[in-house]
């Protein structure tokens, strides 16, 4: 047992905690938990928690069943509030086989892969993402019209917001789960609200963005209200997107940093980007995995449809924030299309792997898209070497399938079964009758 590990049970004994949850994702990203007494926890850390994996979507085959979760004690983390007179804690887990092999197709694992690569490289992979979510009000009726629960927009100030009482709760509830947040506002739709966690390592990340995730939902149901980071629930309003900042360094020093680079970006920095354009719409549907996550890419609203970057760009889907000399930390590039339905795991690793790609085959970035790309014309953009992010699921796993880089990152395991999956949304969603259909064709056809 190591030191991290010692100190989790002393403070677990020191702060009486009741009830040790255990969590990890499946390949979609849904959270899962198992719920253990503070007795089981020095088991767990020797020999893991055995559990069923065929019973997880894409963990493992039948035939592979028995697996084995390992709390990783640098995520322990006391819950806010109680469950029945007790503290409650929790550790994320990594899986592995009954051997002690790594879950191939568990994303905590796909994203050691990708930093492993990095490190290799003598690169860490930092992150901070921009999470917008929706607020509504609650029905019992499943085929209502969604409530948003005002009606303020950008930045909008109210002293009777709910939003506004809503973020204080959330971001001082995230504070003290040791999720710290740099910003949070009310977004351009009713009811949309965005919270910007603070930059770091991507691992940390993900597992905090599952964290925030159900943190959120958990404090709009305190308030009666209820949380959705679908990315377009509202038709004629902005989607909810995740852009996400990103740098790589070596030990403190930040590599996309160039005091004599345009826009102060390094060499390194610029073939990351045109690894990510290179990569783009392979990597899309990871990054944009539902059905609905199409109509937020393409329905405008600053959202990014079309393969390009540019400086303080918005309309851009590789966007370099403006810089300040002297500022070398501050150094990022922002990737815009991924949504806060991701998983954060497997669309860290894809964005990771697609920028390193491009610097280890020293990619060439193309010209930057100065004006709004979304305004242009076909014939204009075509002219200018501009392509289209795909148009719906259909279309992303298509490209998908038809990427090395995609199935190298995930794993053989996992690229299956994320396909498998998606098919069979995009199937069942494909065989819908929609309210549209019905209102403009019954009528006259």
């Amino acid at each position: 047992m190591n030191r991290q590990q010692e100190h989790v049970l002393q403070t677990i004994h020191d702060r009486d905690v009741r009830y040790i949850r255990l969590w990890f994702t499946d390949v979609i990203g849904t959270l899962k938990s198992v719920a253990i007494a503070p007795a089981e926890l020095e088991e767990a850390f020797a020999e893991g928690i055995g559990f069923d994996g065929s019973s997880i979507e894409g963990l493992a085959r039948v035939v592979e069943a028995d697996m084995l979760a390992h709390p990783d004690a640098s995520t322990f983390q006391i819950l806010p509030g109680k469950s029945e007179g007790g503290l409650v804690a929790r550790l994320f887990c990594d899986i592995s086989t009954r051997d002690g092999e790594p879950a191939r197709s568990d994303p905590r694992a796909v994203l050691r892969r990708a930093l492993e690569r990095a490190s290799n490289m003598g690169f860490g992979f930092y992150t901070h993402p921009e999470i917008e979510f929706y607020l509504f009000h609650p029905s019992s009726d499943p085929h209502a019209e969604f409530r948003p629960i005002d009606r303020a927009g950008y930045f909008d100030h109210s002293a009777r917001s709910a939003a506004q009482d809503f973020r204080r709760v959330a971001v001082a509830t995230l504070e003290s789960m040791n999720i710290p947040v740099e910003f949070s506002h009310h977004e351009s739709g009713p009811g949309q609200n965005e919270i910007d966690l603070r930059y770091t390592d991507a691992l940390s990340m993900a597992d905090n963005i599952m964290a925030f995730r159900t943190t959120i939902q958990e404090v709009a149901i305190s308030q009666g209200v209820f949380a959705s980071f679908m990315p377009k629930p509202l038709i004629n309003h902005p989607g909810s997107g995740m852009h996400t900042h990103m740098s790589l360094f070596e030990g403190d020093r930040n590599v996309f940093y160039d005091p004599s680079g345009t826009y102060l970006l390094s060499a390194t920095a610029r073939k990351f980007m045109a690894g990510l354009l290179e990569h783009a719409s392979a990597i899309t549907a990871i990054t944009n995995q539902h059905v609905n996550s199409y109509k937020r890419l393409w329905a405008g609203d600053e959202a990014p449809s079309y393969v390009c970057w540019g400086h303080n760009n918005r309309s851009a889907l590789v966007r370099v924030p403006a810089l300040r000399v002297g500022k070398p930390q501050s150094a990022r590039i922002e990737y815009r299309a991924i949504d806060s339905a991701a998983n954060p795991y497997l669309a860290f690793a894809v964005l990771l792997n697609a920028g390193l790609d491009g610097i280890e085959r020293n990619l060439e970035l193309p010209d930057e898209a100065i004006e709004d790309v979304a305004a242009m014309t076909r014939n204009e953009r075509r002219a200018l070497g501009i392509l289209s992010l795909p148009g719906n699921l259909d279309e992303a796993l298509a490209v998908m399938q038809e990427s090395e880089l995609v199935a190298h990152t995930l794993g053989e395991e996992a690229f299956s079964y994320f396909i498998r999956n998606k098919e069979n949304e995009w199937e069942g969603y494909r065989h819908q009758v929609t309210p549209f259909e019905r209102d403009r064709f019954l009528p006259v056809v």
